[in-house]
């Protein structure tokens, strides 16, 4: 499976309309490819909060439109990372969307932690609930977005429902770009999965963004890695090496916690 990681970079100067053209032709060129990822929040920025309901969109908006005209263009399954969502009965989302190589929507994931701290995303978008994954010829994917990174029970809950190859679309603040790495290789190796983790470049509201997308291997190794700015990186993926990882060295099987209610043997507390 050849996947492409498209790092874009987010200028504050380039309208949002340019930029969905010029991510659309980026995506038209990786007709060879089996898998195209996109970063989150690639229209605004994932820290341009003020952007996100003056862009916020429909489902079925402009983006996905331009998306899943260039997926069916391409010939490609397209994880187009995700967009502000506008639910028309609700608040804002973070909902990442991926199209089949036909141009039709195969899955859409509200993001489920937000990040901002009583700030920002945290109070401005609304918290997704569902966990999602998407089959692929030779992989099923899971689908997780930036922060949701920061929190394994995710990734467990996404391996229990069958995924091999998980997917992280994210804008990454270069400050704590060494947790990105860490995190991304943590991921591959306590679920024994691929992991694609897709930033974006360029500065969001004046915070500059790790870019360093990366790709990792159920042992943990990096495959590839990008740099700074904007590149699409390329890699060559054996699915088999995930059922194969699992059966060689099979650490899912010897789970005990998560698996069950917990039993607590402390002393009652006195009341």
């Amino acid at each position: 499976m050849r996947a492409s990681l498209i790092q874009i970079a987010v200028d504050e100067g380039e309208p949002v309309d340019s930029r969905r053209r010029r991510v659309a032709a980026l995506v038209r060129e990786q007709s060879g490819a089996d898998l195209v990822v996109l970063p989150e929040l690639w229209t605004t920025g994932a820290f341009a909060y003020e952007e996100f309901g003056r862009e916020a969109e429909p489902l079925e908006g402009p983006t996905y439109e331009t998306m899943a005209e260039a997926a069916s263009d391409a010939g490609v399954w397209l994880h187009a990372g995700s967009i502000p969502e506008r639910d028309p009965e609700g608040p804002l989302y973070n909902t990442s969307l991926v199209f089949s190589p036909s141009g039709e929507l195969a899955a859409a994931y509200r993001k489920i932690h937000r990040f901002g701290f009583d700030k920002g995303e945290a109070v401005l978008m609304g918290a997704g609930r569902d966990l999602v994954t998407v089959r692929l010829p030779g992989t099923t994917l899971g689908v997780a977005t930036c922060y949701d990174l920061r929190f394994p029970e995710l990734f467990r809950g996404l391996v229990d429902a069958g995924a091999e190859t998980l997917v992280i679309p994210a804008g990454w603040p270069e400050r704590r770009r060494a947790h990105w790495t860490l995190l991304a290789q943590a991921r591959a190796v306590e679920n024994q999965a691929f992991v694609l983790a897709c930033g974006t470049a360029g500065t969001h509201a004046g915070v500059p963004q790790a870019g360093h997308s990366i790709v990792v291997d159920p042992w943990g190794e990096v495959l590839a890695e990008a740099g700074a700015g904007e590149e699409v990186l390329t890699v060559d993926l054996d699915p088999a090496k995930t059922a194969a990882t699992r059966e060689q060295f099979p650490a899912l099987k010897d789970r005990v916690l998560g698996l069950e209610p917990p039993r607590h043997r402390g002393r009652p507390r006195a009341t």
